[in-house]
């Protein structure tokens, strides 16, 4: 959605070792924003974006398009069922998103047709909807997951940090640290212990709120409340600071 970050230029890079010709897309979609605020405050910077695109060469193309060429005359989502991957989460607190999510990446799917599609790990539960999107459709396109790309401070990078006043960033580093503490503890204390752990953290460190921390199976989702060797499970968590909301997210085992 543009406001390009060195997470992006992984993407593209690892795109362009992988492949042929790549193409950016860069689009703020309106109909994954459930907030107006958020939509109408999110960065967009498209000269900014383009000129550090045209530092690859020319096998990477931008593509940019307005609301109309993606939407034509009707701006709105269909509906998606991902097998209730949407039902977590972000899709329990932005009602809605997901229908959004699956609506326009369909459509650039649709309108690019690529063989590989590259998306970041840092919107993880938005990873697996996609890909569950591409196989119940059966739409001939691979996906692939690339891993997150943290500021010095562990800072998860998002379009979003910059939002964020100078102070808040550095003290952000919190999030990634919490998650960190979080992954050491897994398999010695129970979830329930870990979440109250991460609940106490957050009510004593100011200018953060916590919206959730998740234990959950990563290919179904779900929340868990006890671990299985045969499971592999993630960290998630939602944090407002300054007003922005910021996720992350970590794998435990």
């Amino acid at each position: 959605m543009g406001a390009l970050h060195e997470g992006h230029i992984s993407l593209i890079d690892r795109a362009v070792s992988e492949n042929d010709v790549v193409i950016v897309s860069i689009f703020v979609n309106p109909t994954q924003f459930n907030n107006p605020e958020d939509l109408e405050k999110y960065p967009r910077t498209l000269e900014a974006d383009v000129a550090k695109i045209n530092a690859f060469n020319d096998t990477v193309l931008i593509y940019a398009p307005n609301a109309k060429d993606v939407y034509e005359d009707e701006v709105m989502s269909a509906y998606f069922d991902f097998d209730g991957l949407e039902n977590q989460m972000e899709g329990s607190h932005r009602p809605g998103h997901f229908d959004g999510v699956g609506t326009v990446v369909k459509k650039l799917f649709e309108i690019t047709k690529p063989n590989n599609a590259y998306f970041g790990e840092k919107d993880f539960q938005q990873l697996q909807i996609i890909k569950k999107m591409v196989h119940k459709e059966q739409m001939p396109v691979t996906i692939i997951g690339c891993p997150i790309l943290r500021e010095a401070n562990g800072l998860a990078m998002s379009s979003r940090n910059e939002r964020l006043l100078p102070e808040t960033r550095q003290k952000a580093a919190f999030i990634y640290n919490t998650l960190t503490h979080v992954k050491n503890c897994f398999g010695t204390k129970n979830v329930e212990e870990i979440s109250s752990w991460v609940s106490n953290e957050f009510q004593n460190y100011a200018g953060f709120d916590l919206e959730y921390i998740e234990i959950c199976d990563e290919e179904t989702l779900i929340p868990t409340k006890s671990m299985l060797n045969t499971k592999k499970y993630r960290a998630f968590i939602a944090v407002y600071a300054d007003g922005v909301r910021l996720i992350d997210n970590i794998a435990l085992n």
